[in-house]
Order: structure tokens, then C-alpha cells, then sequence
């Protein structure tokens, strides 16, 4: 049992990240206790918290759709909204079905696939190989392969592809110097950056899914809901006709598509797919 819980004044210390901007310094504050293992750990994650290190670099971890997911310094921290993207991948993903989450930063997705689906094979990739490593600690590490999108994946997967779920970085460059000091600063550029419109990765992905589908294989990107009619053109112009979901829930936009060969419902939903979310 943590002692530091007994003398530690949470109440204190909430007050102090309070002052510092944050927003639920509380729940802040009796995290950093419960994550401490000394007075001196404390004051240190105290100290970091103040100076703006995002909360759950301090600990080490972040809890996703349920599971502990671990995150290391540099690596992108999985948002809530992007459980939307998780639920809805985890939710078409079938016995034996191979399952890919590309641009895959700690892996919070492909761990809640693997957790949702089990029967589903789960591999994952990024270009950053501090985000591979920190995947590596919650996927198997033998399914985490580091390099440019498809280029990491080992060729035999190749048409093989059933879920291609894909949270790649969409904030325009000129919006990234408008992002919270926690991302701009102790995020890695690569995981934020998305280009002129937010969208160079997307085009890539799409570009390339035709190679890398299984037929009826489903490709599902989150993206924010003033992109959303972008992305859902870039679809279309690949042959893949797009859904965009949107989860009043999570305010979370997700633009689906399913390649040729497969069967879709009427609205070209996922079969399975959640119903927390209005289609349009």
C-alpha cells in the first residue's frame, strides 16, 4: 500500500496544479500520490506537472477504452476521442482476420483490438522509433515494426488486410504552434504534423490501400469533422466508397470505407459497428 496516501496533502498539492492552469488538478493530484513511490518521486512529478509535462508521460501510463496503456516521453499520448476510432475497428474485426493499425504511436488501438477482438491478428508500425519501442510494451513486440506506413510491414501481408485502422497525425502545420504547450512541446513533430490541409498521410494511406486490402477489407481514419468531406472525397477517388461517423459521445470524427468485395449495409456502415454515433 502507498503510504504516501496517508501523509501526502492531496488537497495541497491539487491547489498547486491548479495554479499552474490545471483543469482537474484533483484527480491530478491523487494520481501523482497514488503513482509515488517516495516524497522525493512526488515533489519530482509535482515539479514536471507544473512545468507542463503532460500527466501521463509523468506516471507512465494512460488509461484507453479500459486498458492501461503505457506511454513514454515523446510519445504521442492516445486522446479520448480516439476511442471512437478503437471501438468502431475492434467492433468489425473477426476470427482470424488480419488487423493493422498504422501509425500506431504507443499502440493504445491495436492493444484494444487484441483485447475486443481476440481471435483477430493484430500488427502495428510507426516511423518513430520511440513511439515502436513504447508499442512494443503493449502489443507483442514481434507485430510492432518500425518505417513509413505500408514500407514497415512485412510483404506478405500484402492483400491480406482486413481492418486498416489508421490515427494519423491531421492537424494542418499551421495550426500545430496553436496546440496546447503539452503536445507542441513533448510530443514528437511527426506524430502532430499532417501537412498544408492536414492530410498528406491520409492520401498516402488511401493511395496504397488498394495493394495492401484483403477485398472487403474495411480502412477507417479519424480526422476532425471540418476534414471529414476532404477525406471522404480522397476515399472516393480511390474507389472506396466512405461513411463518415461522427460520436456525439467523444466528439469524434471517423471517416470508413470498405474496398471492393465485401458487403456493407445499406448506409455502407461496418457490420457490427456500434450504434453510439449518427452516420452522415
Amino acid at each position: 500500500m502507498n503510504a504516501l496516501r496517508d501523509t501526502a496533502d492531496t488537497a495541497a498539492i491539487a491547489a498547486t496544479l491548479r495554479a499552474a492552469g490545471s483543469v482537474f488538478a484533483e484527480e491530478e493530484a491523487a494520481l501523482l500520490v497514488a503513482e509515488a513511490s517516495t516524497r522525493q518521486q512526488l515533489e519530482r512529478f509535482i515539479e514536471e506537472r507544473v512545468a507542463g509535462v503532460p500527466l501521463e508521460h509523468i506516471v507512465g501510463w494512460v488509461e484507453f477504452r479500459g486498458l492501461r496503456v503505457a506511454v513514454e516521453p515523446g510519445v504521442f499520448v492516445p486522446r479520448r476521442r480516439t476511442e471512437f476510432l478503437a471501438e468502431l475497428a475492434a467492433a468489425d474485426a473477426r476470427e482470424g482476420d488480419v488487423a493493422v493499425d498504422l501509425c500506431c504511436g504507443s499502440g493504445a488501438i491495436g492493444a484494444v483490438i487484441a483485447h475486443e477482438a481476440p481471435g483477430a491478428d493484430v500488427y502495428a508500425s510507426d516511423i518513430d522509433p520511440v513511439a515502436v519501442a513504447c508499442a512494443r510494451r503493449n502489443l507483442p513486440p514481434e507485430r510492432v515494426f518500425e518505417g513509413d506506413l505500408f514500407d514497415a510491414l512485412p510483404g506478405a501481408l500484402a492483400g491480406t488486410i482486413d481492418v486498416l485502422v489508421a490515427n494519423a497525425p491531421y492537424v494542418p502545420t499551421g495550426a500545430v504552434a496553436l496546440m496546447p504547450r503539452e503536445a507542441r512541446l513533448h510530443e514528437h513533430l511527426v506524430s502532430l504534423d499532417g501537412g498544408d490541409d492536414g492530410l498528406d498521410v491520409h492520401r498516402r494511406v488511401i493511395q496504397a490501400a488498394a495493394t495492401w486490402m484483403a477485398p472487403g477489407g474495411v480502412v477507417l481514419i479519424e480526422v476532425s469533422e471540418r476534414q471529414a468531406p476532404a477525406l471522404a472525397g480522397l476515399f472516393e477517388q480511390a474507389g472506396i466508397r466512405p461513411s463518415v461517423l461522427h460520436s456525439e459521445q467523444w466528439d469524434a470524427t471517423v471517416v470508413m470505407g470498405r474496398v471492393a468485395g465485401g458487403v456493407a449495409g445499406a448506409d455502407g456502415s461496418c457490420h457490427g459497428s456500434p450504434q453510439r454515433y449518427r452516420a452522415s
